[in-house]
């Protein structure tokens, strides 16, 4: 039972490299969190700071309301499950499981008991004779996740644990830790580059770029509510479109650029800037429908560059002028490559922001 507080956390190295800026995050216990972002975003370093692994430049970060700047890392009642496993090859899967309960000097009744647990949960019984080389990359990932669980600690760590494996069984791997954590019914955050990972196992979503928390969330309203373009853009598979053009008043507001021109409708949006400002406009994929021209609303027309079927939908990456963008369709019917091709665009969801800081103008 276990939650997690940071406060103005931030972490500078040597000839003052930032890597952490001012983040603020309060984790509830028996949450799943995962923290998200690209390559050298900050994810890993926060996470080991967590764990004491890394020492904290600034803020203070809380477990069960107590600070824990200065606490040695093995008295943080922790556990992290690492990228590379860093399982013991001479060792069989037993004595990997079992090894920090005997440096705990734990009974040796408590310990085959705690592992014998494990084991069952993680399917991993018929191999607690065997070495990791006779495993496969899954079962060498149960491994560490089991030498985890036996000792029973208040927060689980884990550092882009799926990265090694292929895609197959990563999705399988996802599917395992979700129901672990129902199970466990303990507090877990998960450090991941795959916004795919984080969407799909998150309770709340932590969003890092260039080490400072972007927005922090339910997977929902991070896809349809991002608070700037770059979790819009980074949020979502195929990603988001952006164009940038102008606003025009004409009776109504509108977007345009030389390649579109989009009514906006009503009172969606704040901040707006003034006609004629610059602005980015903002759609999903899945929010341009190929069609006929509509009698009324707006509409793009397109050349078809790569058309990209993934059985139950289609991803089509679309040219109109020298804007490139992707459309995703469920529609039962074959693009080809050069086609003419019709969208229709629902300004109800389109989103706005502003080129300047990339906030999102769109009212919620």
């Amino acid at each position: 039972m276990a939650s997690v507080r940071l406060n103005n956390v931030g972490k500078i190295y040597e000839n003052n490299v930032r890597a952490v800026s001012d983040v603020s995050i309060d984790i509830e216990d028996k949450e799943f969190i995962v923290l998200v972002g690209p390559s050298g975003c900050g994810k890993s370093t926060l996470l080991r700071m967590i764990a004491g692994l890394e020492d904290i430049s600034e803020g203070t970060i809380s477990i069960n309301d107590k600070v824990v700047n200065q606490v040695h890392p093995k008295d943080r009642d922790i556990a992290m499950v690492f990228q590379n496993y860093a399982l013991y090859p001479h060792m069989t899967v037993f004595e990997n499981m079992a090894f920090s309960l005997k440096l705990r000097k734990f009974p040796k009744d408590e310990i085959e008991k705690r592992v014998g647990e494990a084991a069952e949960l993680l399917d991993l019984a018929p191999y607690l004779q065997r070495k990791p080389k006779a495993l496969s990359g899954g079962q060498r990932q149960r491994v560490a996740v089991g030498r985890a669980i036996v000792r029973q600690p208040a927060v689980f760590l884990f550092d882009e644990p799926l990265s090694n494996l292929d895609a197959k069984l990563r999705v399988q791997m996802r599917i395992e830790l979700t129901r672990l954590h129902q199970r466990l019914g303990t507090t877990m955050i998960y450090v991941t580059h795959d916004q795919v990972e984080a969407m799909t196992m998150g309770d709340r979503i932590v969003v890092l770029n260039n080490g400072q928390m972007q927005q922090y969330d339910t997977p929902l309203n991070l896809y349809n509510y991002p608070k700037n373009k770059f979790v819009a853009g980074f949020i979502g598979s195929p990603a988001m479109n952006f164009f940038e053009g102008n606003l025009v008043r004409n009776g109504q507001l509108k977007f345009s650029n030389a390649d579109l021109s989009v009514n906006l409708g009503g009172q969606r949006f704040s901040g707006i800037s003034p006609e004629g400002d610059k602005i980015i406009l903002g759609i999903r994929p899945e929010h341009l429908v190929p069609g006929p021209t509509p009698a009324e609303g707006s509409f793009i027309e397109s050349v078809v560059q790569v058309v990209e079927p993934m059985g139950n939908e289609t991803f089509i990456h679309c040219q109109t002028g020298a804007s490139n963008f992707t459309v995703r369709t469920t529609k039962a019917e074959t693009f080809r490559i050069g086609q003419k091709l019709q969208l229709l665009l629902n300004s109800d969801s389109v989103q706005l922001f502003n080129p300047a800081d990339g906030a999102n103008l769109t009212l919620v």
